[in-house]
């Protein structure tokens, strides 16, 4: 797993961006069926690593095929984007979270992977200058 601490913009002035790609495996099948959830998750997110929310919450189901059937959800952020998708099949969640505000990835990991209930998670972190 690579994981990766606050960004403080004093240590790191040359890094623009922290974006986090979350895979959360084996999670509930109701939470990441349930529009209702995910919405209230990107609320307690939100509030979590203190990001100010832009518009409400977009959360849609769509997917002919069987493999990428499931949820996807749109968060706009005064600093850029939350979104994430919601694989039905697997039981995954894929999470992104982009931000030029200084976040601790590994606090939004370990709270997306208990919130959605999964069993393991893997965490990636791209500094963007």
């Amino acid at each position: 797993m690579n994981t990766s601490s606050v960004v403080k913009p004093k240590t790191a002035p040359e890094v623009w961006g922290i974006a986090s790609a979350i895979d959360i495996y084996d999670c509930d099948p109701v939470k990441i069926r349930d529009a209702e959830l995910i919405k209230r998750f990107v609320v307690e997110l939100c509030d979590l690593i203190e990001m100010k929310r832009f518009g409400e919450t977009q959360v849609v189901h769509f997917g002919e095929d069987e493999k990428v059937a499931g949820f996807s959800m749109v968060q706009l952020i005064e600093t850029s984007l939350i979104s994430a998708h919601f694989a039905n099949l697997t039981h995954t969640v894929y999470l992104d979270v982009f931000s030029c505000k200084a976040y601790d990835s590994e606090k939004v990991r370990v709270f997306a992977q208990k919130y959605f209930g999964g069993s393991f998670s893997s965490l990636n972190v791209t500094l963007r200058h």
